[in-house]
């Protein structure tokens, strides 16, 4: 145990028993060690150029995953009357992707790290496909929730797949936190890329075109992935925690549904039932995960303080994102009468600050280090909300809605480019599948709340303006649901400011360091 650190070094999970030794801290042998140490892979592309095509191929892969948790949004109202869905079921069709998605995500990484990257890549990409084809062929209600679970099961085994593949095909140096940025800029901008093409395809084609996009994309990624990436996958020990993986799938499911339940009532049995429910079983998990020799989660993985700021605020962030954007594009098309296309284009603002700020970010990542990017992005994104929360009925789109977007932009640039580095700095090859799992398990799992916390939200005060005003016009009730949502979403999303600033305290030579 070494006795000369300071508070705020940064310190590998090098000394964990269960992981590999750690190689001496130069580049040469730090590549070295990831290769010999944990993975039985095949050398991974050395030559450059391979390297990017195998950034390309993640990138698709990553911008499926991620623009598929919106690019329905838009086209919900098309399919809600063409397939005749309740309202309950609409929401469902956004809720079971994610739910799925981050509830199984852990397990999706552990696989990946197990059984074989790049077979889960392709696998995951595949089954996503198939998912994605018979959700646009979907003819009834039950058929498109089906197509959006599996959608979501497959996912959980891509996402994380993707990531550590991308991790260990750039292991250190200066490409790793080029890799990383462009990684991080489709994460952020994912979601709203995901709203332009809904809005295009549900105008010129039709709302199941949402979903059979992802066909064409899975085919040419498949196509790359089989000649060019290299399998890699763990050594030893390699069996799976089944109780593990049951406790936080069974966990996350109940949270995610019991907060879903809120919007009929905070003190209704079944949102409290469920909630506690969740709590006590993501309990259990953390209690077995500390005692059985082969854990689904090991706890060094989240228990570094560095990492474990990293993940509360992905969760924070995620939370605000997701939900922001919904309830964004509904005063878009309900309120100010877009389109589904003007409501995407309206939308493009936020996605060109978020890739122009991530462009800058990543040539000064490493001089300006991760901690006051991320202390600073969740207060740069939260006076975006703040300035959405002003919207109004009449609504003027360039000066209540343009200023919120930039900023929203440029916050969440911030957060994600360092936030990918932040979560996967020290981390053994040996657990990257299960590390990158987590990243975005936390984005998933906070988007799935908040959005359920922001429905209830969005319900109340709909309700409570329409009782005090008794008017029959329904769209000031609306705007002031809309307004409150934004204000949450401002207030959750600058609680991740303390939080990076706290935790995320890496010393800027040590991370930069870290990168080499």
């Amino acid at each position: 145990m070494r006795n000369d650190l300071k508070p705020g070094d940064f310190v590998p999970d090098n000394s964990v028993p269960e992981a590999p030794a750690a190689a001496p801290a130069t580049s040469s042998t730090a590549g070295a060690a990831r290769r010999a140490g944990a993975s039985t892979a095949a050398e991974q592309p050395e030559h450059p150029r391979r390297r990017w095509v195998v950034l390309g191929i993640v990138a698709l892969a990553q911008l499926t995953v991620v623009l598929d948790g919106t690019i329905v949004n838009i086209a919900l109202p098309d399919a809600q009357i063409d397939l005749g869905m309740s309202d309950a079921d609409r929401s469902w069709v956004i809720t079971l992707y994610a739910l799925a998605f981050g509830a199984l995500l852990l397990l999706g990484g552990r696989v990946a790290d197990y059984w074989g990257r790049k077979r889960s890549f392709i696998v995951g990409m595949a089954g996503f496909a198939l998912a994605s084809g018979i959700g646009g062929l979907a003819s009834s209600s039950e058929m498109l929730l089906v197509a959006r679970g599996a959608q979501g099961v497959f996912a959980a085994l891509l996402a994380p797949a993707a990531l550590a593949l991308l991790s260990v095909t750039f292991p250190s140096g200066p490409s790793r936190g080029k890799a990383f940025a462009v990684y991080g800029t489709i994460a952020g901008g994912g979601a709203a890329i995901g709203l332009v093409l809904g809005g295009v395809l549900t105008d010129y084609l039709s709302w199941h075109w949402c979903l059979l996009v992802n066909v064409p994309i899975a085919i040419v990624a498949v196509a790359f992935a089989i000649p060019i990436l290299k399998e890699s996958k763990a050594e030893g020990d390699t069996r799976y925690d089944i109780p593990g993986a049951l406790l936080v799938t069974l966990g996350l499911a109940s949270v995610v549904y019991g907060f879903s339940r809120a919007s009929n009532g905070w003190g209704n049995l079944d949102t409290i039932g469920f909630l506690v429910l969740g709590v006590a079983l993501l309990v259990a998990f953390v209690v077995v995960e500390s005692r059985v020799a082969n854990p689904l989660l090991p706890l060094r993985v989240v228990a570094n303080r560095v990492r474990g700021g990293a993940y509360l605020t992905s969760i924070l962030v995620g939370a605000a994102l997701l939900g922001g954007l919904l309830y964004l594009t509904l005063y878009f098309q309900i309120v100010l009468k877009f389109s589904p296309l003007h409501s995407g284009i309206a939308s493009l603002p936020m996605t060109a600050s978020i890739i122009v700020t991530a462009t800058l970010i990543s040539r000064v990542l490493t001089r300006v280090g991760p901690r006051i990017l991320m202390t600073a992005g969740p207060v740069v994104a939260a006076g975006g909300l703040f300035w959405l929360s002003h919207i109004t009925v009449q609504g003027n789109y360039l000066t209540e809605v343009l200023p919120g977007q930039i900023l929203l932009g440029v916050g969440l640039a911030l957060v994600f480019v360092p936030l990918q580095n932040v979560a996967l700095s020290g981390i053994e090859e040996r657990d990257s599948g299960v590390a990158s799992a987590a990243v975005t398990a936390t984005q998933q799992i906070g988007g799935s709340i908040g959005t359920a916390v922001f429905t209830a939200l969005y319900t109340a005060a709909a309700a409570a303006y329409l009782s005090v005003n008794q008017s029959k016009n329904p769209l000031p009730s609306f705007v002031d649901g809309y307004s409150t949502v934004f204000i949450a979403a401002a207030i959750t999303v600058l609680a991740a400011a303390p939080i990076a600033y706290l935790l995320v305290n890496i010393k800027r030579d040590a991370f930069a360091a870290s990168q080499r």
